[in-house]
């Protein structure tokens, strides 16, 4: 081939072809960002694809152009006596069979043969990946998924199909450049060298296929045929025969059905249908989709096991994520959907499309339990992406609910079992300016049952493409290794068994542990977009309403305090003004405006109050520390940094377990230094002389410094209301579940004896949590009937405390309700 290009007519011949296919063929490169950051283009740059292939070198050749490099068919600069600058990994000439991977090109030894005997100083080899289609090996098979790219090493007959068949979908990787010369360095001698670099670029090659196209998955019968005849499965089909005491074969035979019910039937196909479908479906309902930090993805998906764990706000994230992850060439993940969604038509759709069926109980069912645990470890052990949401459902209120573990105990004994794949988790938060079942939710909050899901919600959701959505943010957060959570929580897990059924006593305290780091994650990667903004400053309006002009301050003044102060540098933040977040949210219809003679009014109705809730819900944590802070100067007019700084740890463990904060109580006090000095110079607190002091009660800032505090101020009354609850009733006479079901009956009351419009204020879960916290804490222990106690002196320190952040009328007003509170024994049923 290279005399060929080196003649006149060779080059006019290579022109022409390469001008012929892309008459019809389309590119793009992926990953050049890496790429030219290491690259010096005065030195010799050799390209290596992995075989010989004249349409991967011609697409090759046309980005080269595109990106300004130089071309693979010139000879290299630097002093590199080499008539083109590229080599194939593999040299074979093959019509229809595979190129033998064995032969190595004479002009990577000559290369490497020239940096040994200082002919030049340099040569730098470029891998290079062409992708014709994307696709994994599976089990679907149209004419289309047949000729794509996968595991399988095309001839040329398989070529000249998929360029035909693929030629407008051809996607282009340059891998970060390797040096000869670092390894000539080394002095391991030309032969070793030499098989090191092929070694080096083979490893590079299947960890790129693996992270475009995925992993070389089996056909799915195939795998459900290994799978059922793992040693795990066999002993649960042997168990539950002699349980139940019915054949071998009928056991098997739930077994196998049981398979099929999990398992998902991953297909190329699907996919392409669905990004075509979904794509017209984003362009119509959404402003825009901004996808933030997906690099961080792209650089750790070759060679791990990646498994997103996204927050859960509406159906749309599986399909969006799946979406997003497509188009930016990186392979779509198995997604964990519930049994729920197994609906006709749908059902079968999602499970082409990746998605994997489980029952929302496996308890008292051994035999089921074992066939999706051992699916799972095949997921995983072969690198396929996985997807799975941590919090169980979709949030109704918006805040990041309590996670569940099953799925990452799962994972965890998985990895016990064999961690030669690193497990990487991804956090990834989803941000909706109007969720799409916002209308559902709206009616789940105000009491009515939740709706069980059905095929014909697919033409409720169409009737609502008439709303405007605005824009959808998806951000990666920071990745959350397990090998290195693992080193953290216990150093010496690996010196345990590894055997399937090895459980550690340690393992439950370490998955909740990891449970709370991913919601911690999740919460890190907040997008704050203007719904969330304006909702955080009109709820905290005593009544929902504010003149135009405050408005336009307290956004101005929550969008700077965020950027002086960012809670990580994963978060998003609008480039907009307080007028502009204003002029949004208001043509989305979600806040209304009212003229009079002074002035303009901008309001919340009702049902648009008890929905907003949910979108400031979805950014509270961001604001939870100075909103704190400013809670402590409703009642008092100056303070020290270190009563602040004493006061906000004591209340910050029960924020933390509720909102997901990320700090640890070890870091709290220069965060909290921080926060304070963040609001001196937005000029809601004032520093004199080492005392913190509030601004004059008649100011606009003061104003500012009060809707802050009021952000926050339901959380902390729901938080005394269990206290004055625990302690009106005798020491050790209540139940959690009978303190959980009392204080919901209360909150009830209270919201509507002050007409607070947000029913997460008398939700049972947040008391729930509360509760389990301060156990964790060993502010209260159980009897061996399950009745709480609390320390002796407990009563004062929670008073103590509510003095300094709850006003004297909230405090006497919950009091009073909780002393009215009858018997625990009574609430418990009416509950």
């Amino acid at each position: 081939m290279s005399a060929v290009y080196s003649s006149f007519f060779g080059r006019l011949r290579f022109g022409l072809l390469r001008r012929l296919l892309y008459s019809w063929a389309r590119s793009e490169s992926i990953g050049n960002g890496a790429f030219n950051l290491h690259l010096d283009q005065n030195q010799p740059i050799i390209y290596v694809l992995p075989y010989r292939s004249l349409s991967d070198l011609m697409v090759l050749d046309r980005e080269c152009v595109k990106a300004g490099l130089p071309r693979p068919v010139r000879a290299p600069l630097g002093g590199l006596d080499e008539r083109e600058s590229h080599v194939f990994l593999s040299d074979a000439k093959a019509w229809v069979r595979r190129p033998d991977p064995r032969k190595q090109s004479p002009r990577l030894q000559r290369g490497l043969e020239a940096v040994q005997e200082g002919c030049c100083d340099e040569v730098q080899l470029v891998p290079v990946s062409v992708f014709w289609g994307q696709s994994p090996d599976v089990e679907s098979s149209p004419l289309k998924l047949l000729f794509a790219y996968n595991w399988t090493v095309a001839g040329r007959l398989r070529k000249l199909l998929a360029i035909i068949l693929h030629g407008r979908k051809i996607r282009v990787h340059f891998g970060r450049s390797l040096s000869l010369r670092e390894l000539v360095q080394e002095d391991l001698g030309g032969e070793r060298n030499l098989r090191r670099v092929n070694r080096l670029l083979r490893v590079h090659f299947r960890q790129q296929r693996g992270a475009v196209i995925g992993p070389d998955l089996s056909h799915r019968r195939t795998l459900l045929k290994g799978l059922l005849q793992s040693p795990q499965v066999r002993q649960a089909i042997e168990r539950d025969a002699r349980e139940r005491g019915v054949e071998p074969a009928k056991a098997r035979k739930d077994a196998v059905r049981y398979a099929g019910e999990i398992a998902s039937d991953f297909t190329y196909s699907t996919i392409r249908f669905l990004e075509v479908v979904l794509s017209w479906f984003w362009n119509k309902l959404y402003d825009g989709i901004r996808i933030n930090h997906i690099e961080r993805v792209q650089r750790i998906a070759p060679g791990n096991e990646i498994i997103y764990v996204p927050c859960h706000r509406s159906h749309i994230d599986y399909l969006l994520l799946s979406c997003v992850l497509f188009q930016s060439n990186l392979t779509p993940p198995h997604i964990a959907a519930g049994i729920n969604l197994n609906m006709p038509v749908i059902g079968g759709i999602l499970r082409r499309g990746g998605a994997f069926f489980m029952r929302r109980s496996f308890r008292g069912n051994q035999l089921y339990t074992a066939v999706f645990n051992e699916y799972l470890h095949t997921l995983f052990s072969r690198g396929f992406p996985t997807e799975y949401f941590i919090e169980g459902g979709r949030s109704r209120t918006g805040r990041a609910l309590n996670p569940k573990t099953g799925l990452l105990a799962i994972t965890m004994r998985s990895f016990l079992r064999s961690s030669r794949r690193p497990i990487v988790f991804v956090p990834v938060y989803i941000g909706y300016e109007r969720v799409l079942e916002g209308r559902t939710y709206l009616g789940e909050l105000r009491g009515q049952e939740k709706k069980k899901e059905s095929f014909f919600d697919l033409f409720r959701v169409l009737s609502a493409l008439k709303l405007r959505f605005g824009q959808v943010a998806v951000n990666f957060g920071d990745p959350v290794s397990l090998h290195a959570f693992l080193d953290q929580q216990q150093p010496d897990w690996r010196q345990h068994s590894h055997a399937p059924e090895y459980r550690p006593a340690w393992l439950p305290a370490a998955t909740d542990q990891l449970a709370r780091t991913l919601a911690n994650a999740i919460n890190a990667a907040a997008d704050v977009n203007p719904v969330n903004l304006v909702a955080l400053s009109m709820l905290s309006a005593s009544r929902l309403a504010l003149d135009e002009p405050t408005l336009i301050r307290v956004l101005n003044s929550y969008s700077a305090l965020l950027r002086r102060v960012p809670y990580s540098d994963s978060i998003t933040l609008p480039d907009m003004t307080g007028e502009q977040l204003i002029d949004y949210v208001e043509s989305m219809g979600m806040i209304g405006r009212q003229s009079d003679a002074l002035g303009e009014i901008l309001y919340l109705d009702e049902p648009q109050a008890v929905l907003m809730t949910y979108y400031r819900n979805n950014v509270l944590h961001l604001v939870a520390l100075p909103a704190l802070i400013a809670c402590l100067f409703l009642n008092n007019a100056r303070m020290s940094r270190e009563q602040i700084i004493r006061l906000v740890t004591a209340i910050y463990p029960y924020l933390q377990g509720e909102l997901f904060l990320q700090w640890k109580t070890r870091e709290l006090p220069g965060v909290i230094d921080t926060w304070i000095d963040g609001l001196i110079a937005e000029e809601l607190l004032q520093d004199n002389a080492g005392q913190i002091m509030r601004p004059e009660t008649s100011s606009g800032e003061f104003v500012l410094l009060t809707l802050l505090a009021r952000s926050i101020l339901q959380t902390l009354e729901r938080f005394y209301m269990a206290s004055a609850l625990l302690f009106s009733n005798p020491n050790g006479s209540l139940t959690a579940e009978q303190l959980e079901a009392l204080c919901s009956v209360m909150a009830q009351r209270l919201s509507i004896l002050h007409g607070l419009n947000a029913p997460e204020f008398f939700d049972k879960s947040l008391f729930r949590q509360f509760i389990q916290r301060l156990n964790e804490m060993e502010v209260l222990s159980r009897d061996a009937e399950g009745r709480l106690s609390y320390l002796p002196g407990m009563e004062d320190i929670a008073e103590n405390t509510a003095r300094r952040v709850l006003s004297a009328e909230i405090r006497l007003s919950i009091r009073q309700v909780a002393r009215a509170s009858t018997p625990a024994a009574e609430p418990e049923g009416k509950a």
